[in-house]
C-alpha cells in the first residue's frame, strides 16, 4: 500500500506528485523521504517537482518543499485547475532551440526531464538540454545528447552523451551499460571491444578529470 501513497508522473517540466486521496500529510511526508534518501535517479539533482496546491496546508507545502530542497530538488505548487502536461514522447533532432545564455544561478535553474517510454531504435536521436529518463533500450545507431545526466532503464549500446551544454557534474546510468561511444562534458570515453553483461548497473561520471565507470545498485526501480 505504502508504494501507492505517492505516485510520480514524468512530464515535460520535470515531475508531477499526486497522493493517495486518504493518506496523511505524515504519512505523503515519510514515503517521499524514503524515495529521496533511496537514491533513486529519478530525482536528478536541479529537478523541477510540482505538487498540487489543494492538497495540503500552506505550511504542510512549504515543508515538503524545504524536504526537496534538501536534496537539491526545486519544488513548486501547481494551481488546481493547471492541465497537467503530457508525458513527453521522443523528440527529432531538428526541433529543440538553441540554448540561450541566462544570468540566473545555475543552482537555481530547474532541470527539465524527457521521459522516454520506448526503446531507441538504430537512426534514432534524442536531443535536448535536459535529463532523460529512457525506461527501454538504447540500440546501436541510436543516440542520446542531454544537456543534463541520462538514466536507462535497460540496456545501452548507442552513443549517450551527457551534460552536451558543458555539465561535468552530468551522469550516465543503464541497467547495462555497453555503449559504443560515451561523453560527458567534454570528455569522450569508449567501451572496451568486448564486455560481458554486468549483472548489477553501472553508472558513468567525470572523476579527476576522466570518464569512470562504476557498479551501483538501484535502490527504487519503480516509483
Amino acid at each position: 500500500m505504502s508504494e501507492d501513497i505517492v505516485k510520480i508522473k514524468g512530464t515535460s517540466l520535470g515531475l508531477q506528485l499526486s497522493f493517495a486521496p486518504e493518506a496523511s500529510f505524515e504519512a505523503v511526508r515519510e514515503n517521499l523521504k524514503a524515495k529521496l534518501e533511496s537514491g533513486t535517479t529519478f530525482f536528478l539533482r536541479g529537478t523541477l517537482v510540482l505538487i498540487p496546491r489543494d492538497v495540503f496546508m500552506g505550511s504542510e507545502r512549504d515543508e515538503l518543499q524545504r524536504l526537496f530542497h534538501d536534496y537539491g530538488l526545486i519544488c513548486r505548487t501547481q494551481k488546481p485547475e493547471s492541465k497537467p502536461e503530457e508525458k513527453c514522447e521522443m523528440q527529432p533532432a531538428a526541433q529543440p532551440e538553441p540554448v540561450q545564455p541566462s544570468s540566473q544561478p545555475e543552482e537555481l535553474k530547474p532541470q527539465e526531464m524527457v521521459v522516454i517510454n520506448k526503446t531507441l531504435r538504430g537512426g534514432q536521436e534524442i536531443r535536448t538540454k535536459s535529463s532523460v529518463l529512457v525506461c527501454g533500450n538504447v540500440n546501436p545507431g541510436a543516440q542520446i545528447i542531454a544537456g543534463g545526466s541520462i538514466d536507462i532503464r535497460g540496456t545501452c549500446r548507442g552513443l549517450v552523451h551527457a551534460g552536451a551544454y558543458g555539465d561535468s557534474t552530468a551522469f550516465i546510468i543503464a541497467d547495462h551499460l555497453m555503449p559504443t561511444q560515451i561523453r560527458i562534458a567534454n570528455l569522450i570515453a569508449r567501451s572496451p571491444d568486448e564486455m560481458e553483461k554486468n549483472d548489477r548497473a553501472e553508472r558513468a561520471s567525470i572523476k579527476d578529470g576522466q570518464i569512470v565507470i562504476e557498479p551501483i545498485e538501484r535502490q527504487d526501480k519503480t516509483i
